[in-house]
């Protein structure tokens, strides 16, 4: 990585949402030009007119920016540029470097079964001296001997045979150019310097090269690919199969600070081992070199871990703020969180889980989630003694504050035989019956915070409602 200015590109298909194996590629783009006070340019491959629409361009810059992943420059859009992409393809054809081809995908798959041979394009009209027409394709034609090699920052030496590369396809019949020719062009126009991109596009990379050859456009100083992200199964994430989409992520109350904390160490890791830490800290410490060529599994149980992390490390005024847009009952919500934000953020791993969480201080008569009703109280040693018990002392008490809640739950959970007088440390399986009581369900924030939170009067009603369903 000699090149003092290096430019990098994250470069979309807008076919869909922002995937999350793009979303590392373009971050880890954006990590190494960061790092090396480079530039990140943004180029979006916008050449499949059928599949590509301005409102899908928009929902992957959409993603982007929600992940804080800004680019140098005007955005580039390929189909822009379609013209000096035709160009120069008819510039290989007069250079005796393509040729029209009229051959359909049946005729080709029939010959290679006929011959048994590998499948794909066998060369059929290489020598046919075929006009242009409307049912023709111009192939490149790819060197019979040799080899195309190239250095990989992650893969090290990677070499491919010439005569194993297909004769490939450069102008569909409708005259559009296809992925490879638009690529190879927009990069040397571009000045991109660093290739880095997925795995899967390795196969595809002596092509590339073989392009940027004939056209004598030079090559990129650095390719990197980066490994595949896999699900538990060790399968490649699947879009049908598996929860891929960023856009989702962020609908389900991650941070997005949390999704490039955990996306950065798809295939990468710090030395120093600490792998919970600020975008500024990644940045220093990144290199692409360092990243590895193994498949790397992509956990969301993983990625809630550090989005609960990210949320704890919040202030408090930060977190409501957060939150905010996940409050579906407005201001009210708002105002109740806001005194007990501290003890929430410390229990929640989405923020689609806070109001859930004080739902109780807002509902009336508490909503009582059935399976918590279940497992507390149906299942729950003496939850009828306790509850009568905590019902007395809590009547009786003087004053109402956590920790004055706290001394008459204790008290109650030995008066009912729940808890002995030494064993205050088994409190927490007491507070069951009077939590889903009083709160709905069998988590939330501290017990006696709540109770404080909730008020005496409405505390005692729902302790007195549960009893009499008892």
């Amino acid at each position: 990585m000699t090149n003092p200015n290096p430019r990098l590109r994250f470069a979309p298909s807008p076919t869909g949402f922002l995937h999350v194996g793009n979303a590392r590629a373009a971050l880890f783009n954006w990590l190494e030009a960061r790092r090396a006070g480079g530039e990140m340019l943004l180029r979006v491959e916008d050449t499949d007119r059928e599949r590509s629409s301005s409102e899908l361009v928009d929902n992957i810059l959409t993603s982007l920016r929600w992940l804080g992943l800004d680019w140098d420059g005007d955005i580039v859009f390929q189909a822009d540029h379609l013209d000096a992409h035709r160009e120069a393809a008819l510039h290989l054809l007069d250079t005796g470097r393509a040729y029209w081809c009229d051959c359909t995908s049946e005729a080709v798959q029939a010959r290679a079964k006929a011959r048994g041979g590998p499948p794909g394009y066998d060369g059929f009209c290489r020598d046919r001296g075929l006009p242009r027409s409307d049912d023709t394709a111009l192939r490149f034609r790819a060197p019979d001997d040799g080899t195309t090699a190239f250095t990989d920052l992650i893969r090290g030496e990677v070499s491919f045979e010439n005569k194993t590369i297909e004769d490939f396809v450069l102008l569909r019949s409708s005259g559009l150019p296809v992925f490879l020719l638009s690529n190879a062009i927009d990069d040397a126009t571009m000045g991109i310097t660093h290739v880095v991109r997925g795995e899967d596009h390795v196969p595809g990379t002596p092509k590339y090269l073989l392009l940027r050859d004939a056209l004598k456009l030079g090559r990129p100083d650095v390719f990197a690919h980066l490994p595949m992200l896999v699900n538990e199964a060790r399968q490649k994430l699947s879009k049908r199969r598996d929860a891929v989409s960023v856009a989702d992520f962020e609908a389900q109350g991650y941070l997005p600070e949390a999704m490039v904390n955990y996306l950065a160490l798809l295939g990468w890791g710090p030395k120093d081992g600490v792998e919970v830490r600020p975008l500024g800290e990644i940045v220093e410490l990144f290199r692409l070199q360092d990243v590895t060529s193994s498949p790397a599994f992509f956990d969301v149980k993983k990625l809630q871990a550090f989005n609960a992390d990210h949320l704890r490390a919040l202030p408090a005024a930060e977190f409501v703020r957060r939150a905010h847009p996940f409050l579906t009952r407005g201001q009210a919500a708002v105002t109740t969180l806001e005194p007990l934000a501290s003890l929430v953020q410390e229990r929640v791993r989405l923020l689609t889980e806070v109001e859930p969480m004080i739902a109780f201080l807002l509902d009336d008569p508490v909503v009582i989630d059935d399976e918590s009703w279940q497992k507390a109280m149906v299942k729950g040693k003496a939850a009828p003694e306790m509850l009568a018990a905590v019902t007395h002392r809590l009547d009786t008490l003087d004053g109402w504050s956590a920790d004055a809640i706290r001394a008459a739950v204790e008290g109650a959970a030995v008066e009912a035989g729940l808890v002995n007088a030494e064993g205050a440390a088994q409190l927490s399986k007491a507070q069951g019956p009077v939590r889903v009581a009083t709160t709905g369900r069998i988590v939330g924030p501290p017990l006696f915070e709540a109770l404080e939170a909730l008020g005496r009067e409405r505390t005692l009603t729902r302790l007195r409602e549960a009893a009499a369903r008892l």
